[in-house]
């Protein structure tokens, strides 16, 4: 499982702690967005596949792999270089 680093300020840890218990803070906030993504990829994995005729994968985790390897997902990073740098 990847590990995500951030670095913050003393004021910003602070500043965070104020607001919340930062670990949690963080934990939620990646969680969530995750979980909204993966959403996403779902229903635009769903659309595509019903036009295009392509078997839907029977999980979740099955869909997001396929859409990325089929390139009808992109990681954010990909589609910036893409925009970028169009071919």
């Amino acid at each position: 499982m990847p590990t995500i680093t951030v670095t913050l300020t003393d004021t910003q840890l602070k500043g965070l702690e104020y607001k919340s218990v930062p670990q949690d803070f963080a934990d939620n906030a990646l969680h969530n967005q995750a979980r909204l993504a993966t959403e996403e990829i779902i229903q635009m994995y769903t659309t595509r596949a019903l036009d295009e005729g392509v078997a839907i994968p029977a999980t979740r985790e099955l869909i997001v792999a396929d859409a990325f390897t089929r390139g009808w997902a992109k990681t954010a990073a990909q589609a910036t270089d893409e925009s970028l740098d169009p071919k």
